[in-house]
C-alpha cells in the first residue's frame, strides 16, 4: 500500500491529520494510518489503544459536523489505521476550514469549492439556485421545442415541467442558461491553420440561449469539415469528422461544465483533429475510470441536461462517451479523452471519410492501387479467393469510395 488520494501516512498521532479527515469526509473515503514513516517504514506507535483515544477525540472536538469514521489497531506492527467516510452533511470543516486532497497532498479549498459543498450538503445543483434575473424570454427554446414536437406551446406549465421555475423562487440558474437573456460564458470557437499562430476565424457564441450556442458551433463545424459529393443523381455531404461525434461532445460540456466559473467551453479546430474543452472536472462521485468507460451515473446538472434530451441534443443521459466512440467504430482514428482536476477534454481526430476496411480488402485496395486498375480476374488469380468473393471485395471497396468502377460485363474495371 502507497499514498495516494486515499491513503496517508503519519509517523505519530498529532493534528496535521484533521486536515486530511475534513478532505475524505468532502471528498470521497480514505484512510489515514498512523505509525508509517513517510518513506513506508514501520514505525508503531507506543500504545495503540492510548491512539486511538487521541484520535477520536481530536475528530470529535475539532472536526464540525463530526464525520463517519472507524479506527482498527494492528497490534502485530503497532499501527492504527483511521477510515474515513465521505458524508451527506459538507462541508466538513476544521477549524472553520475545509480541505480537499490533491494527489498526496491535503489543501484548503477556495470559496468556489467551498460554495459546492455547501450546495451539496444541501442536496442542491448550482442550477437550481435562484438567477438573478426574472424578466426572462425563451423564443429559441420555444421554438426547438415545436420543431420537435415536443409541446405545440411554451407556458407556465411546462416550465415548472422543466423545473425551470418554481413559485417560491422563479426562474433559476437553468432556466437562465436555456432563456434568451442567458448571461452565462459561452462556447469560443477558434479555427487554426497549419500551426496555432494562425488564426483562420474565430466566433464567441455568447449573450444567447445555450440552445442556440450549440447549433453556432455545428454551424462553425459544417463549414470546414464537410465535403459534398455526387453520387450517382444525387448531392451528397460526408464529414471528415462524424458530425455525430462533434454534436455529442459539444452537448455534454454543455450539460456536464461547472457554471459557477468564469470560463467558455473552448473548441479549438485544426486540419486533422478538434478539441473541445469544457470547465470543471468530473462531478463528485464519478471516477475517471468510470466516466472512460462511459458509465456517468453523476449530472453536474440534471435540469438542463433533461431539457437537452427533451430537446433530442443529447440522447441519453450518461452515454455521451460511448456515442462519441461509437460513431468512430468504422475508422481506425479514434477519439481520446483527457481528464483534470480543472477541465475535461475531447480530441476528434479527422478521419479520410472512409469506413476502414477489413484485411482482406486492404490486400485488394492494395493491389489495385499499384496497378492503377484491376479486373476481378486478377484478384481471382494473385489472391485465390473465389470469383463470387473477388467481387464482393470489390464491391465494398467501391462503397466505402476506395476505389470506382468504370466499364460492364468483361470490361469491367476499378480504379483506386
Amino acid at each position: 500500500m502507497k499514498e495516494c488520494r486515499t491513503v496517508e501516512w503519519k509517523e505519530s498521532v498529532s493534528n496535521s491529520f484533521l486536515k486530511t479527515v475534513s478532505a475524505f469526509a468532502n471528498y470521497g473515503s480514505g484512510s489515514v494510518v498512523f505509525g508509517i514513516a513517510d518513506d513506508g517504514s514501520v514505525k508503531g506507535l507506543a500504545d495503540t489503544r492510548a491512539a486511538c483515544l487521541d484520535i477520536e477525540n481530536k475528530i470529535n472536538d475539532s472536526v464540525d459536523p463530526t464525520p463517519f469514521f472507524s479506527l482498527t489497531e494492528n497490534t502485530r506492527k503497532k499501527t492504527v489505521t483511521l477510515a474515513v467516510e465521505e458524508g451527506p452533511n459538507k462541508p466538513y470543516l476544521y477549524r472553520g476550514k475545509a480541505y480537499r486532497r490533491s494527489d498526496t497532498a491535503t489543501v484548503e479549498v477556495d470559496n468556489v469549492e467551498l460554495r459546492r459543498l455547501v450546495l451539496a450538503g444541501q442536496n442542491m445543483h448550482f442550477e437550481e439556485l435562484p438567477c438573478h434575473k426574472q424578466d426572462l424570454t425563451f423564443r429559441a427554446l420555444e421554438e426547438k421545442l415545436e420543431a420537435e414536437h415536443v409541446v405545440k406551446a411554451l407556458n407556465g406549465d411546462v416550465l415548472r415541467t422543466f423545473n425551470l421555475f418554481n413559485f417560491e423562487v422563479g426562474f433559476n440558474n437553468a432556466a437562465l442558461i436555456v432563456s434568451d437573456q442567458n448571461t452565462f460564458p459561452g462556447i469560443d470557437v477558434a479555427r487554426f491553420g497549419e500551426s496555432i499562430n494562425i488564426i483562420a476565424d474565430r466566433a464567441t457564441f455568447e449573450g444567447t440561449s445555450i440552445i442556440e450556442q450549440i447549433d453556432g458551433a455545428c454551424t462553425m463545424f459544417e463549414r470546414y469539415y464537410s465535403v459534398e459529393t455526387i453520387e450517382g443523381a444525387r448531392r451528397a455531404t460526408h464529414y471528415s469528422i462524424p458530425y455525430e461525434a462533434f454534436r455529442e461532445a459539444v452537448a455534454n460540456a454543455v450539460a456536464h461544465r461547472t457554471w459557477d466559473v468564469n470560463a467558455r467551453i473552448r473548441i479549438a479546430m485544426h486540419p486533422d483533429h478538434i478539441e473541445i474543452s469544457s470547465p470543471g472536472g468530473l462531478p463528485a462521485g464519478l471516477g475517471r475510470d468510470e466516466y472512460l468507460r462511459g458509465f456517468i451515473s453523476q449530472l453536474r446538472n440534471p435540469i438542463l441536461a433533461n431539457v437537452l434530451f427533451r430537446l433530442n441534443i443529447i440522447e441519453m443521459f450518461g452515454t455521451g462517451i460511448v456515442r462519441i466512440r461509437s460513431s468512430y467504430a468504422e475508422y481506425e482514428q479514434k477519439p481520446e479523452f483527457d481528464v483534470s482536476e480543472n477541465a475535461v477534454r475531447v480530441t476528434l481526430p479527422v478521419t479520410d471519410a472512409r469506413p476502414a476496411l477489413t484485411s482482406d480488402e486492404e490486400l485488394v485496395y492494395r493491389f489495385v492501387k499499384e496497378e492503377g486498375s484491376a479486373a476481378s480476374g486478377q484478384i481471382v488469380a494473385n489472391f485465390g479467393f473465389g470469383k463470387d468473393k473477388a467481387v464482393k471485395l470489390l464491391r465494398s471497396l467501391v462503397e466505402k469510395r476506395y476505389v470506382e468502377k468504370t466499364g460492364t460485363g468483361r470490361g469491367t474495371k476499378y480504379h483506386a
